[in-house]
């Protein structure tokens, strides 16, 4: 058995690495990401549950052992090897099947009753494509609970491809035929001086060189501080609740 915690990234979380190193707010991260797992686990239509980018599994077992009444079969997705591995070697579960797949070809050959990916969607070059091609699989009065963060976060996080506000977040999925059902908030105030000035952990991944990135992109310089005039220092995280007729 491999006993070694693989560290954590601003791509993704292993829950032992955050308590065992005090990474920058990794702990205020991880937390929201429960929360976020456990919003869901309340809002899932009860069957076949899909968690896509499920990265280390731990979601997913929160849902299996907290929500798992609703569960019939856990599909816990992610296109990442270590990930997966480490997710079977820590989180499995009876109800939990951990796959390697491309959310873009994950196709189970079953509908759906429930599909939750949470701080996926900002990751993809095609997001109209990935919930549109989800979409189709859920049954009817099947679920989509997805999240994004909706204030500015490509300037900081070289790995983010997007950058959504709620109205364009929501259209997505209106677009794919689902409708509305439920949604919350979630706000993470953030130190941005700590946060640049301490290379540690996740902070390691923080985007190096952002004058020079906002002098190429400057309209990512205006979004950050017309986000900053209304939202302050905090980092707003969209939970919603979707639903297919």
């Amino acid at each position: 058995m491999n006993n070694t915690t693989p560290p954590s990234s601003l791509e993704r979380l292993y829950p032992a690495d955050v308590l065992q190193t005090g990474t920058i707010a990794g702990s205020d991260t991880l937390q929201l990401h429960l929360e976020r797992y456990h919003y869901a686990g309340k809002k899932i239509a009860a069957g076949i549950v899909v968690d896509i980018a499920c990265g280390a599994g731990y979601g997913s077992h929160l849902l299996a052992t907290g929500y798992g009444e609703k569960i019939n079969q856990l599909l816990a997705v992610d296109n990442n090897a270590e990930a997966i591995d480490y997710a079977n070697e820590h989180y499995a579960h009876s109800l939990i099947s951990f796959q390697r797949s491309d959310a873009f070809t994950f196709h189970p050959g079953i509908q759906l009753n429930t599909i939750i990916s949470l701080e996926t969607i900002e990751h993809l070059d095609e997001p109209e494509k990935f919930v549109a091609h989800l979409a189709a699989q859920l049954a009817a009065g099947g679920r989509f609970i997805a999240s994004a963060p909706v204030t500015p976060s490509m300037d900081a996080n070289p790995y983010h491809l997007q950058d959504f506000t709620t109205r364009r977040f929501k259209r997505l999925f209106l677009d794919a035929g689902l409708v509305e059902v439920d949604s919350v908030m979630q706000i993470q105030p953030y130190q941005p001086f700590k946060l640049f000035g301490k290379k540690k952990g996740r902070g390691e991944h923080i985007r190096k060189g952002l004058p020079g990135y906002y002098l190429k992109n400057p309209g990512k310089f205006w979004q950050r501080i017309k986000s900053l005039f209304l939202d302050g220092f905090n980092n707003k995280y969209l939970l919603v609740v979707f639903e297919k007729k």
